[in-house]
């Protein structure tokens, strides 16, 4: 994912936690009112914060077709105990400049070219951003865990950061 965000924005400890992420669960409400979450690959952080993805027209215009709607993006990355939970708004984009930035050859297997009809952007702006910091390896996971069983109570098992962002786009 390429990630534009200034280093002095309050998202820079976000885009720390994303660099070298690729996919995320985005979760949508569906027609039925049930939610969902599906695999998506995160092409871009921009400047403002937002997570840009391409997708199918047909299967998000359902989801996303009225304009602004709730959403709630995980990543995780297990092996260094990193997890991250975005909540914002997710709307539809076509615009043809963003299509183009953002198209790599990558997207072939599912659009032909930038310019094709079913495809449509997703553009993620986060409200409310968790991140969790667990130790980084596997033995001191271990050691936390059973020293926290010992002690009754959380002991080195990691730093939870919560970031508030005042004005989604």
């Amino acid at each position: 994912m390429k990630i534009r965000l200034g280093t002095t924005h309050a998202l820079a400890p976000l885009a720390d936690k994303l660099d070298g992420l690729r996919v995320g669960m985005l979760t949508l409400r569906e027609p039925t009112n049930g939610l969902c979450s599906r695999p998506m690959t995160a092409l871009e952080m921009d400047q403002a914060g937002s997570i840009w993805f391409m997708a199918s027209r047909k299967s998000t215009a359902p989801m996303l077709g009225d304009g602004a709607q709730p959403a709630n993006l995980s990543f995780a990355d297990s092996g260094n105990s990193d997890f991250v939970s975005i909540a914002g708004k997710a709307v539809m984009s076509d615009d043809p400049k963003r299509k183009q930035d953002l198209w790599s050859l990558a997207a072939r297997p599912w659009f032909d070219s930038a310019e094709d009809p079913d495809l449509t952007l997703i553009c993620v702006s986060p409200s409310h951003v968790e991140i969790w910091d667990g130790p980084d390896n596997a033995v001191a996971r271990v050691l936390s865990m059973a020293a926290s069983v010992v002690a009754g109570k959380e002991v080195g098992m990691g730093e939870k950061q919560t970031l508030d962002v005042p004005n989604p786009r």
